[in-house]
């Protein structure tokens, strides 16, 4: 997989290089993650819509990046902290740098979008602007604007007699220059959009000869803004877009958290004003007046030619074209669990087993629950909520459970992000049900993926537990790639315990068998299996490391893959967005390949796996999967899990299935050069011997080895052990 190992000199010894010669930049990496995700729209084996589909998250991507990221270092410089990242940037330095790369990153998103709707107006999808229509549907258009947009917009004069109207986060609006036709008077007015209406308007198909035709609804407001003033000429326009600080701050001596969290989400909505888009167009004396009454303080202002909001694309995507789409795949329920009839216990008392979302249907984590509910030797169900999402399947299964007359704790994080609203809403219909419903630690996040049912079994109570690398969510399961792993071993029942303990009563768990915790010891369990691959290394063993997440930046943990690399362990990591950590320097990481994997499915699973003293694959690897990546939040302010894989069938398939499929896949995969920062596409061949390989295809295509059943046992998996080229 990697060259033979490069042991430095003296004389090139990097170790004691400068932060931005060690590392690199948090920020900018995730920028460089959002252009990967930004080229996949230019794919040419993407069905169109597919394309848009990714332009569209590139455009949701870089909104919460700005309403984060950037709102956390401009607060920074509007209390003149002066910390430095990683990389040795002050926070000024790198909201210089941002702006830069952000601009470039919007001139990207727009010639996407003018590509792609000059595709899609060949297959007879238009996306307009102020382009004539024909007289029947310039008609219709006109009247579906006076009954459906007239009565819901609100038109504000912007003059000392009227409060400068408040411009929501995300909201789109327009400004109009006006001269009175009596008197020849001039005044700005506002349109604000309502979030509630959709972005476009669809004609109907009878009169545009049977095409799609979707107009922007802030387009609409202008072209017809006579209509909304009678008696005045429009002298200019512009469309706006705010996005403000989206941050939530916490009080660690909170008294009543639920309370706190109401509040928050309400300041939030009224963040400090982070990025204005503008039309570049727009006129200059409105201009002026936006950006006084905003208050804009270290506030990025760009100018389009083109569609503000590109997230907005999301509405085009869902077009009924399924031709231009990819073709629906429908994930398989594990044949383990259906030669056992369907009983989710009985296949997990028989043999622990491994779900690979999105190929292997969520159902069957769903199923655990409902079952749990419904079984009379059910006692108690311990269930870890960090996104449920807002489709209330997990939930019901809960509350369903709780009426049943079962314990049913929930721990229910209101801390993850942009979901607090809907876990709130979530923590009270479970309790009305009945559910013990705990929100954990005020200064840490409950990331954990952990669900326990304990159920009475010949006198005796026995442990079933679910441990995941995703959200209990039924809507990202499908397009998310994670690891759902069931078992009914004793040990890890035990911890799955006081891991609850923990979170619940602040019971820190002593004697652990299994489980490694953050932010107790699992950076601690992974530093020491990185120092053994060192030491094996030293003297002379094979010493290999293969890891999958989603971000590496945490400083610690990068120092120690440079030592391993510098004494000789190979390493190749698959990270799919932020990595801090500068790969093929010599001297310092030459030992290290990183790649990003960006495709139809998100990459999300995290594991890790040591080649303890043989070569990788090997039934003798410490293999783990996990909720937690490599930053100082998951290792340090959060409660995450680190899950061993001892079965060997489970084992056979997170390494010798999973992880080397990714590590094989040269189709959706980029390498990161660790000089200039930059990613480019792999070439066929640099991590197979022979023919592309895609490891998405491949997931879709074969039966999991852990899942399969009786069933399945004679179907054929692929060796892809037998394919990887070894050093």
């Amino acid at each position: 997989m990697a060259s033979e190992p490069t042991l430095p000199s003296a004389a090139n010894d990097a170790s004691d290089a400068s932060p931005a010669d060690r590392y690199f930049n948090r920020e900018l990496s995730w920028l460089a993650f959002n252009d990967r995700v930004l080229a996949e729209a230019a794919n040419p084996a993407y069905p169109l819509l597919e394309r848009l589909r990714f332009l569209s998250i590139s455009g949701s991507n870089l909104d919460e990046f700005v309403m984060i990221r950037v709102a956390g270092l401009a607060g920074q410089v509007r209390s003149d902290i002066s910390e430095t990242s990683l990389d040795g940037r002050t926070p000024r330095q790198q909201l210089s740098a941002i702006d830069t790369k952000v601009r470039k990153l919007e001139a990207k998103q727009l010639e996407a979008l003018a590509t792609l709707r000059r595709l899609l107006a060949a297959e007879g999808i238009h996306i307009e602007g102020d382009a004539r229509l024909e007289a029947g549907a310039e008609d219709w258009l006109r009247d579906w604007f006076e009954s459906h947009i007239v009565p819901v917009v609100t038109p504000q004069a912007l003059d000392p007699a009227h409060p400068f109207p408040f411009v929501a986060n995300g909201g789109i609006g327009a400004l109009f220059t006006l001269r009175r036709k009596s008197d020849g008077s001039r005044l700005v007015e506002m349109v604000l959009i309502p979030q509630a209406l959709d972005r476009f308007v669809a004609l109907p198909t009878e009169l545009t000869g049977g095409e799609t035709v979707l107009i922007a609804v802030e387009r609409l407001v202008c072209r017809y803004a006579h209509l909304l003033f009678p008696g005045f000429e429009v002298l200019g326009d512009g469309v706006f877009r705010v996005l403000r600080d989206s941050d939530l701050e916490i009080e660690e001596e909170a008294e009543d958290l639920v309370r706190l969290f109401r509040s928050a989400i309400q300041r939030r909505r009224r963040g400090q004003v982070i990025m204005l888009e503008l039309d570049e167009s727009f006129d200059p004396h409105a201009e002026d007046l936006l950006r006084e009454k905003l208050g804009l303080m270290q506030a990025f202002v760009t100018k389009t030619a083109g569609m503000l909001g590109i997230s907005g694309l999301a509405q085009v995507v869902d077009v009924d074209r399924p031709d231009l789409k990819f073709t629906p795949y429908t994930p398989r329920y594990p044949e383990r669990v259906l030669e056992h009839d369907g009983d989710v216990f009985a296949a997990i008392g028989a043999k622990d087993f491994v779900v690979h979302h999105p190929y292997e249907s969520f159902e069957v984590v769903v199923d655990f629950l409902r079952q749990a509910a419904a079984d009379p030797k059910v006692v108690s169900i311990k269930q870890a909520l960090y996104r449920a999402g807002n489709q209330p399947t997990v939930i019901n299964a809960l509350i369903a459970a709780a009426e049943a007359g079962k314990s049913v704790t929930a721990v229910v994080e209101l801390k993850a992000r942009f979901d607090e609203e809907q876990n709130l809403k979530w923590a009270g219909e479970l309790e009305r049900a009945g559910v013990q419903v705990i929100y954990g630690f005020i200064d840490m996040k409950t990331h954990a993926k952990v669900s326990m049912v304990v159920r009475e079994e010949d006198g005796a109570f026995r442990t079933y537990c679910h441990f995941g690398t995703g959200n209990y969510h039924p809507l990202t399961a499908r397009v998310y790639t994670d690891l759902s792993f069931f078992t009914a071993d004793r040990a890890f029942g035990r911890d799955a315990a006081k891991l609850f303990n923990f979170v619940t009563g602040y019971v820190e768990p002593q004697g652990m068998e299994r489980l490694a915790l953050s932010p107790l010891d699992l950076d601690a369990r992974i530093l020491a299996d990185i120092d053994h691959e060192i030491a094996l290394a030293r003297e002379g063993k094979p010493a290999s490391i293969w890891a999958k997440m989603n971000a590496i930046t945490e400083q610690a943990m990068i120092d120690k893959f440079y030592e391993a690399s510098r004494a000789g362990v190979q390493v190749t990591l698959v990270v799919r967005g932020i990595c801090c950590l500068r790969p093929g320097v010599p001297g310092l990481s030459e030992n290290i390949t990183v790649k990003s994997i960006i495709g139809r499915f998100l990459e999300h699973s995290r594991i890790y796996a040591f080649g303890n003293g043989h070569a990788l694959p090997s039934e003798q690897a410490k293999v783990y999967i996990s909720s937690a990546d490599l930053m100082d939040r998951n290792l340090h302010r959060r409660v995450e899990a680190l899950v061993p894989v001892v079965n060997p069938t489970v084992h056979e398939q997170v390494l010798e299935q999973v992880l080397l499929a990714n590590l094989l896949d040269t189709e959706q995969s980029w390498l990161l050069d660790g000089t200039s920062g930059e990613y480019s596409r792999v070439a066929d061949g640099n991590f197979l011997a022979g023919e592309p390989f895609n490891c998405h295809g491949y997931f879709m295509t074969n039966p999991s080895l852990s899942g399969r059943g009786g069933a399945l046992k004679d179907s054929r998996v692929p060796d892809l052990a037998g394919r990887q080229t070894h050093p």
